[in-house]
């Protein structure tokens, strides 16, 4: 069976709540507006740098290296404030391992809040292999990304869980299915598309 491999920001988590919040108090420290959530929302999925760059852009002043320091300390320290799993995901993760499939996570975030976060929404203990976004020279789209996440997990058929265009580029790079998961943060036109847990649990099983 083909081994999984998950996002993390808007496909498995709803994180925009404390990444907002953090963006906000570094904002906030330079005298500039908060930034609403469907703001962050919308900034979310290319790494922590691209988000500090898009939020500056929209408050018309210049990125600086020590916003994007300030926000990895602050959101590094506490990263689940309000973030969760989105309905029904972490209730799946058992049932795909139960199938005999190996769980991974690909992700542009970091590694260090990666692992928090997994751990303290208890869902760290089904994946064979996470790869953050600075574990490797690369990020999504860039497929080498996701080719490192499977040399971890030592697989080579998978399938792709995201939220964004990146991950369905990614994963295309490396000529694999991809299943966008339509209750996240981006909007792409996908040939394998779910709306719930429970419909992507069948789209995967549709893909061997």
């Amino acid at each position: 069976m083909r081994a999984v491999v998950f996002d993390l920001d808007g496909t498995l988590i709803d994180s925009a709540p404390d990444i907002g919040t953090v963006l906000n108090d570094v904002l906030a420290a330079q005298g500039l507006a908060p930034l609403g959530l469907a703001e962050v929302r919308n900034m979310i999925g290319d790494g922590a740098k691209t988000l500090l760059q898009r939020a500056c852009a929209a408050r018309g002043v210049a990125y600086d290296p020590r916003f994007l320091e300030a926000f990895l300390a602050d959101y590094g320290a506490n990263p689940v404030r309000e973030t969760v799993c989105f309905p029904g995901m972490a209730e799946i993760l058992p049932v795909l391992q139960a199938q005999g499939r190996q769980l991974g996570l690909c992700t542009n975030k970091s590694n260090q809040a990666t692992t928090r976060i997994l751990e303290q929404l208890g869902i760290a203990r089904f994946f064979s292999a996470v790869i953050g976004g600075d574990s490797t020279p690369y990020k999504k789209p860039d497929p080498r990304h996701l080719a490192a996440t499977l040399a971890a997990m030592e697989v080579s058929e998978a399938v792709m869980i995201g939220d964004h265009a990146n991950d369905l580029a990614a994963a295309a790079g490396l000529n694999i299915p991809a299943i966008f998961v339509d209750w996240g943060y981006g909007t792409v036109a996908a040939a394998h598309v779910a709306s719930t847990a429970q419909e992507l649990l069948a789209r995967i099983a549709e893909l061997g």
